[in-house]
């Protein structure tokens, strides 16, 4: 009996994946940073029974159509809009992703690029070894307190959540704006719930949390950023396409707000020439929110055995369920 075939779209832990290699013939992209080029990913999908993706992989209806044998998709990321859902349960292929495994690590890296934002520590750091710090001065390098200021999150999932634990440290008022209301997070976290445009008038730091969808798309825009207070500082760890880049970007330049941390962007990878990176007050990060190396093994991991589970007739731990 031929065994089934599954391709992975990039160089992962092959020890996450020993499971795999005893039902199937596995292939992998050989590179660990540069992303498996279009025209071979379609090939390979033409062949598989499973794909391992990545969210750079666009796993979409022109695709799906080619992929005549596939019965799953592990994608390595809790988001999926890189993948048409719809589509692909109307062909009984089944999408799964791994949630929850990355909650405290995404959690961790959003506060900390908060932290670094609001505290001017790249810049500091920077300042150091440039060779700048010749003297000192009462307000050099000063940025915003965190403690006891007020935190507006949108998007109260389990991230979010997370989020707010960790804010609870720093004695701040929590404020959040959700689809729904999320009453753990109120109960235990002392979150109050309001209005969007409440929490970008109210908050110090605004942290989008939120997934990308048709209503979430530049739900930051340049109406929003006018509303926020000028010592305002706006956070994203969810999607570059929830804001508006340019009206970002005139929203610092014009010092309607003061800062900006990001670890997403529109279109990934940046180059250092992109507007936002050459501002002072902007914290730019290569998308690492669940970088750290345990969380990413236990992601590849998880996709293996989803992948599993599919490929032996069991139901995956994680599937992806179209709403």
């Amino acid at each position: 009996m031929t065994k089934p075939y599954i391709f992975i779209t990039r160089k992962c832990s092959e020890q996450q994946l020993k499971a795999l290699y005893e039902i199937a013939d596995v292939e992998m992209w050989p590179e660990e940073e540069a992303p498996c080029p279009r025209e071979i990913l379609v090939e390979k999908a033409k062949m598989a029974d499973g794909l391992l993706t990545m969210l750079s992989d666009s796993i979409d209806q022109e695709l799906l159509d080619c992929a005549t044998n596939l019965k799953v998709v592990a994608n390595l990321a809790v988001g999926f809009d890189n993948i048409d859902i719809k589509y692909a349960e109307a062909k009984g292929i089944v999408v799964c992703n791994t949630p929850d495994i990355l909650t405290d690590t995404t959690a961790d890296l959003t506060f900390g690029l908060l932290l670094s934002t609001a505290r001017r520590l790249i810049e500091a750091a920077d300042y150091v070894k440039n060779n700048q710090w010749k003297s000192w001065g009462p307000l050099l390098l000063a940025g915003y307190d965190v403690h006891h200021k007020t935190i507006g999150i949108v998007g109260m999932g389990k991230i979010g959540q997370a989020l707010a634990k960790r804010a609870t440290g720093f004695e701040m008022d929590i404020l959040y704006h959700n689809r729904s209301r999320n009453t753990e997070a109120e109960e235990i976290l002392g979150a109050r719930y309001c209005s969007l445009d409440e929490l970008l008038q109210t908050s110090d730091f605004v942290v989008c949390l939120t997934p990308l969808t048709n209503d979430t798309k530049e739900l930051f825009n340049k109406i929003s950023f006018q509303k926020m207070k000028s010592t305002a500082i706006f956070i994203n760890a969810s999607r570059g396409a929830v804001v508006n880049e340019r009206d970002l970007y005139e929203a610092l330049i014009d010092k309607e707000i003061a800062g900006a941390g990001l670890d997403v962007f529109t279109k990934e990878p940046i180059s250092a020439d992109h507007p936002l990176v050459g501002l002072p007050n902007v914290v730019a990060l290569p998308h690492i929110g669940s970088a750290s190396i345990e969380t990413r093994l236990s992601m590849v991991e998880l996709c293996a055995a989803n992948m599993y589970a599919v490929l032996t007739g069991m139901e995956p731990k994680t599937r992806v369920k179209v709403k």
